[in-house]
């Protein structure tokens, strides 16, 4: 039962010390007053207005009595909603409930909480449901009112695995080396379909990448841009996975400054031994992946056809060029060889010219030498004669370098000689000369 309760304000005046109306620069203004009628509603005013129609001197106690039955109530309603005998719960085996606290990086931290399905997905909210229903089922002294004395060691795991889990560094830590989470990867040389084979290890080792969302795997259509992205993304994997949670030693124990220096060193180089390990299998992963992967295989393909196209292209090229240089060498060969005939042609032509001249003007100086050096018929040429004669024969065959003009020249001689006046035919040759 609620009842409408009006209420009035009143504001206070304004300070003396407040600058005058003048002075101030009015960004806004109050709006007006306006009457509201307010209904006070919940369990709190219900106890109160009881109070106010009960003249009890207990009175308060019963406001006190109504306040905690309803912190009871709700914590009842917060106990059903954690039903001890939810059919959703995992089941404790033996093993599992009589762990040794001491040895809790051993202990299966989701497992304690029945969350192992989960494990890793698992929300906060689902951390803290659990453990408390492990609580309640656990806690010591619900155990000592059943009997059992100091059987506190498996409520100390529930508490420890609570505690890793809830800091998200811890957490992180113990999820790197979460045991229950395969590591293996595929060799590469499966049968089968490789995105049904690949695809869940790749969405399995997404989870520690410390960049999201993470490039999926595609199928058979996947465009060749986004399958270079994906290789490229896991080819330079950024993961948040560390191996702090192996260390072996304690670094906050016991020990003097050196001892703890020197574990703190070695978990360092174990740690980073690790982590260059688990860089390896990944880069492992995508390299068995790459190879067995149809797309990839057929991209190469693609690029080799191309290569042997261009390659090809260019060998052409150069086979067309060298037959050209061969065609122009052998050309320039041939007309080289051309020349070197024609000149031997030429020379032989030149020396056999020369060869019928020198014929010619013997077969002249036998003419002239016959002729008696073309002296009257029946004396003798004086040696003026034979010089005079000598000089004629020579004016000519100077002038005569032409084979055939020679030979006209003797034919013209020995014609007019058989004639009588062969003196007369030199001297008009001579003339001409």
């Amino acid at each position: 039962m609620s009842a409408d309760i009006p209420f009035e304000i009143t504001l206070g005046a304004v300070p003396a010390s407040a600058p005058a109306a003048g002075e101030v620069k009015v960004h806004g203004s109050v709006s007006a007053t306006q009457q509201r009628a307010l209904s006070p509603v919940g369990v709190y005013v219900q106890h109160y207005l009881r109070r106010l129609g009960n003249t009890d001197s207990n009175d308060q106690s019963d406001h006190l009595k109504a306040h905690a039955d309803h912190v009871v109530a709700e914590t009842t309603n917060t106990i059903n909603d954690l039903s001890l005998d939810d059919d959703s719960d995992e089941e404790e085996s033996e093993e599992l409930l009589s762990m040794d606290p001491k040895e809790w990086k051993k202990q299966d931290h989701y497992a304690v909480l029945g969350l192992s399905k989960l494990r890793y997905r698992a929300t906060l909210d689902d951390i803290i449901k659990n453990q408390r229903k492990k609580v309640l089922r656990h806690h010591p002294d619900k155990k000592a009112a059943q009997g059992h004395i100091n059987d506190d060691g498996f409520f100390k795991c529930i508490q420890k695995a609570y505690e890793i889990l809830t800091d998200p560094v811890k957490r992180k830590q113990w999820d790197s080396v979460d045991p229950e989470i395969p590591t293996d990867i595929p060799s590469g040389k499966e049968k089968g379909d490789f995105f049904e084979i690949y695809k869940p290890v790749f969405e399995r080792e997404a989870r520690f990448s410390n960049i999201q969302p993470v490039p999926e795997l595609g199928n058979e259509n996947t465009s060749r841009e986004d399958v270079e992205a994906f290789y490229a993304f896991w080819y330079n994997f950024d993961s948040w996975r560390s191996f702090e949670y192996l260390d072996k030693e304690n670094v906050d124990g016991g020990g003097n400054r050196d001892d703890k220096r020197w574990i703190e060193n070695k978990n360092k180089k174990d740690r980073a031994n690790r982590k260059k390990e688990d860089v390896q299998r990944l880069r492992t992963l995508v390299d068995n992946a790459a190879k067995a992967d149809p797309r990839m295989i057929r991209f190469k393909e693609e690029d080799k056809r191309k290569r042997n196209a261009k390659r090809n292209a260019r060998e052409e090229e150069e086979r067309k060029a060298a037959e050209a240089k061969k065609a122009a060498a052998d050309a320039a060969k041939k007309a080289a060889a051309d020349a070197v005939a024609q000149e031997e042609g030429l020379k032989k032509q030149r020396q056999e010219a020369h060869k019928q001249l020198k014929k010619e003007q013997r077969a002249l100086k036998v003419l002239f030498k016959n002729a008696n050096y073309f002296a009257p018929a029946g004396t003798s040429p004086s040696a003026a004669d034979i010089a005079a004669a000598s000089e004629k024969l020579d004016k000519i065959t100077a002038a005569k370098h032409d084979v055939s003009n020679l030979v006209a020249a003797r034919i013209e001689i020995e014609a007019a000689h058989a004639a009588g006046n062969g003196l007369a035919a030199v001297d008009e040759i001579v003339s001409k000369l």
